[in-house]
């Protein structure tokens, strides 16, 4: 048995919900969605009803999209926690493991984490306030959407939010350690876990909502064998003390159409998580970008 993952799947082009039809059958398989499927519950549905379709087991894992409260949804009244309630709703009305659900164990091997961490904008360089933060990103024009979509409530902020979401996945995570003694785990989120592996040279001040320092150690303190995540668009592969770190991301047409052109569909990006490669000499290795699959 496989262990597959994509990321970003932004259903609310055409373009990729087409692609989306392509998904091939893995019978035996598993797929972990981690984030930015879309922004509706008829975006969920649809990536949900294609994976469940296609693979034995799948995980889903919020992204920032999944989160926004939208004046055109059907239920605009849904923010913050009640929307990420009804996200995970309707993952487990299609039979899609959630963060709120308990950790597996897949193929005998690994426990399957996802978890949901957002972010506290300490993303930034150590002479930048948090309350310059926003600011900061301002000077290079770069302001993320969520400012205006993504709402905290109940909390007074993302940034609280955050941090209530690490202590509550670090104590799941212990837990299910615990349960499972001996077995190493698979870490999936949407933000990566690592500022070191954020790079957007066209936005570099986005990493303002890229993630938090407070999961920065969780690949060696919670024994994981691969760390899953997407949300920068920019697919690579990476190893950090013998740990592999996927972004796996496909992201918007126009970032991808130009591989697809070239004969590649979907399954062809699906990145493969487990059996994966074993670990370089040391468990460090140069960074391998994976726009190509």
């Amino acid at each position: 048995m496989k262990l597959y993952a994509i990321g970003d799947l932004h259903l609310s082009y055409e373009y990729n919900r087409k692609a989306l039809e392509e998904l091939a059958p893995h019978p035996e398989d598993g797929l972990i969605l981690c984030g930015d499927v879309g922004e509706s519950a008829d975006h969920l549905e649809l990536a949900f009803r294609a994976a469940k379709r296609n693979f034995r087991q799948v995980w889903w894992c919020p992204g920032n999209h999944e989160l926004y409260t939208l004046g055109s949804s059907p239920r605009p009244h849904l923010r913050g926690e009640a929307k990420y309630a009804r996200c995970v709703e309707i993952a487990r009305e299609h039979g899609v493991l959630t963060p709120e659900d308990d950790f597996v164990v897949w193929d005998g091997e690994v426990i399957v984490c996802p978890v949901f961490t957002l972010y506290d904008y300490s993303f930034r360089p150590p002479d930048v306030a948090r309350e310059d933060a926003l600011k900061w990103a301002e000077e290079r024009d770069t302001v993320a959407t969520d400012e205006f979509l993504l709402h905290p409530d109940p909390h007074p902020s993302r940034d609280e939010w955050c941090r209530v979401l690490v202590r509550r996945f670090e104590e799941k995570i212990e837990e299910a350690r615990k349960a499972h003694p001996g077995l190493r785990t698979v870490i999936a989120n949407h933000w990566p876990l690592r500022e070191d592996l954020v790079f957007i040279p066209r936005v570099p001040r986005f990493s303002l909502w890229c993630g938090t320092t407070l999961t920065k150690d969780w690949h060696t303190r919670f024994d994981a064998k691969v760390v899953v995540s997407g949300h920068l668009h920019v697919p690579r592969t990476d190893w950090k003390a013998g740990v592999r770190f996927e972004e796996c991301s496909l992201g918007y047409p126009k970032q991808w159409q130009d591989v697809r052109t070239t004969g590649k569909d979907i399954n062809g990006l699906l990145r493969e998580i487990l059996p994966g490669p074993p670990p370089p000499p040391g468990g460090e290795a140069e960074m391998k970008w994976r726009r190509w699959g």
